[in-house]
């Protein structure tokens, strides 16, 4: 992990972030001791979705949008 003195990280902060925002990661110093980190935010507990899971344990049936039977639209309305 490069480590790059503050003065530098001032004059271009735009472009650190930009790179930390691609998952690159800095160590800000001053005067060459160590005061910082800057890389990539995570959302705290939030995961990355994974697509497709449940794909060939689940089949969605073909009449799956057809209207339902009218006693089980009136249990659902409260009929």
């Amino acid at each position: 992990m490069p480590i790059i003195d503050i003065a530098i990280v001032k004059t271009h902060l735009a472009d650190f972030v930009e790179k930390a925002a691609t998952g690159e990661e800095f160590i800000i110093a001053m005067a060459g001791t160590p005061l910082a980190k800057l890389g990539p935010l995570v959302p705290i507990g939030r995961k990355k979705r994974r697509l497709g899971l449940l794909a060939e344990q689940m089949k969605v049936p073909a009449d799956f949008d057809t209207p339902l039977p009218d006693h089980a639209l009136d249990t659902f309305e409260g009929h």
